[in-house]
């Protein structure tokens, strides 16, 4: 099989300015699995050519499983006997998917290059994948990581920033990360795709005042008071199936579809930032690569830490 690489942006190592993890490296699988980045990118746009929506859901799985206990793939586990796992949090159920994707992506790479790749490298390439597919921009996914053996429901809780977060809980949340305060801007542009159901922008449309009056009324028209819960409404109303800066032109006019989209710019320090993404979508996208090889750097499991599992969905290690 053909060795793959997408493009890269030339000025992310240069720029980036970060201690290396020693153990993460680009080319981990060179020689172990020269398959792997092909087998991921081509399930990955397989996946988006059958469901576009499935390219947000790719990138939010990574998302949510580096902001519980780092890039683990703890987000992955099923409940056993000894725990309760991360899908029922309440930033996650009924919300994450894409599982079955993952599950395919291992199966094809287990058969390729049994017990080589973990499931949190695949979150980490798909997402990559997903957003370059949809538009976006490509970056160098550092490897190596291993995979829990547990999950944590209460820090999912606890960690993952919530629709209705204002500013100053958002800031505090990426720092303590190690997420600066542009990283939470640029991460933020994620929302440019994806999609978010009635009951999670109900507050922001009939109880917020820093939101665009016909902007509301026509949310309003779809997710009544009460009832249509599920129905779905696209994070950047425009383009929600390709990566762009539109989510930073929504905002300055009162277009966030979330009340911590909207709390970007909303007479704060944010603002000169989501203006400069606006107007220019070749920063946002060198600000993007950079804080997501930032966020895939939180806390990862290296050398005889974890395991590499061989079913995403549960640990090789009996409950």
């Amino acid at each position: 099989m053909a060795s793959y690489k997408l493009p890269i942006i030339s000025t992310i190592v240069l720029l980036l300015g970060l201690s290396i993890e020693a153990q993460l490296t680009s080319d981990y699988y060179s020689y172990s699995c020269p398959e792997a980045l092909e087998i991921v990118h081509n399930l990955v746009v397989e996946a988006l050519t059958n469901e576009t929506r499935m390219g947000a859901s790719l990138l939010r799985l990574h998302f949510h499983d580096c902001f519980v206990n780092g890039c683990d793939a703890s987000v992955l586990l099923d409940d056993n006997g000894t725990f309760i796992g991360e899908k029922t949090a309440f930033p996650n159920n009924n919300s994450l998917r894409g599982f079955h994707v993952i599950d395919v992506i291992k199966a094809k790479l287990e058969k390729a290059c049994p017990n080589v790749v973990s499931c949190a490298d695949i979150l980490a390439i798909a997402a990559r994948d997903a957003v370059h597919h949809l538009g976006g921009p490509s970056w160098e996914v550092k490897m190596g990581r291993r995979d829990s053996v547990t999950a944590n429901k209460s820090a999912a809780n606890q960690l993952l920033p919530a629709p209705s977060a204002n500013i100053s809980v958002l800031t505090s949340n990426f720092a303590s990360l190690g997420l600066s305060f542009e990283d939470l801007i640029a991460l933020s542009g994620a929302h440019t795709i994806g999609f978010a159901r009635c009951s999670t922008i109900r507050q922001r449309i009939y109880g917020d005042v820093n939101i665009n009056p016909s902007f509301a009324d026509s949310l309003r028209s779809k997710c009544p008071r009460t009832g249509n819960d599920t129905v779905l409404q696209g994070l950047d109303v425009k383009t929600p199936s390709h990566f762009d800066n539109l989510y930073y032109k929504n905002l300055l006019i009162k277009k966030g579809l979330l009340h911590s989209d909207q709390e970007l710019y909303n007479s704060n320090q944010a603002d000169p930032i989501v203006r400069k993404f606006s107007r220019d979508i070749s920063l946002f996208f060198n600000s993007f690569s950079i804080a997501m090889i930032k966020m895939g750097d939180i806390s990862p499991l290296t050398g005889t830490n974890g395991e590499i599992r061989r079913h995403c969905r549960r640990s090789n290690k009996k409950p």
